[in-house]
């Protein structure tokens, strides 16, 4: 007989959700270990067909920020350049490739293999996305701070960061270490009885 998992205890649940904040300022070190140590966390977590399309660029030298900068919309260009590391989330249309590895019981390629891109790009960026919210729990599971951000021009990321790839940018998080007495107060949230039903 399996055995039920234990809720995490109340404090992992603050630091995951409750009390968790988008930062617009962030500082301190984010060593190459900890962005490691998040994709292995991230890894985890489910898609379809185990197909994992999300891919990662972590910006964190001068250089990098420098080419990512032009990209930026003006609101999010100086948090960006001033924070520790910027993780550019994207999803890789060829995802189907890496199959044979990631689901080897079966031909899952072969369902993939000469779809139309606009369906394939649907598939990738739902995947993408949810594998892009397991790299923002890792990290605030790991201790950082995250600002999550769409504005900025998603041709131009993957014109720079991924040209001569099917990689397309999906959005943007700011990593590092940020201070709650910074923050805004917090934005309201839908109740349950506003957001969902029990059939």
């Amino acid at each position: 007989m399996s055995q039920a998992t234990a809720p995490l205890p109340e404090s992992a649940l603050d630091q995951l959700f409750r009390t968790a904040r988008t930062h617009n300022e962030l500082t301190g070190e984010v060593s190459d270990e900890t962005l490691r140590q998040l994709y292995d966390l991230a890894k985890w977590g489910p898609t379809s067909a185990n197909m994992s399309p999300l891919r990662l660029v972590f910006v964190k030298s001068k250089e990098a920020k420098a080419k990512l900068g032009p990209a930026l919309d003006e609101g999010n260009h100086a948090k960006t350049m001033a924070a520790p590391v910027t993780a550019i989330v994207a999803y890789d249309l060829s995802f189907y490739e890496k199959l044979p590895y990631l689901f080897p019981h079966t031909d899952a390629r072969g369902w993939f293999d000469g779809k139309p891109e606009a369906d394939l790009a649907t598939i990738a960026l739902r995947n993408g996305s949810l594998q892009g919210a397991y790299v923002l729990m890792a990290a605030r599971a790991l201790g950082l701070d995250t600002g999550p951000m769409s504005g900025f021009n998603n041709a131009l990321v993957d014109e720079t960061f991924f040209a001569g790839t099917k990689i397309k940018s999906n959005f943007l998080i700011n990593l590092g270490h940020g201070d709650t007495a910074r923050l805004f107060p917090r934005s309201p949230r839908l109740s349950f009885d506003e957001a969902a039903r029990i059939l």
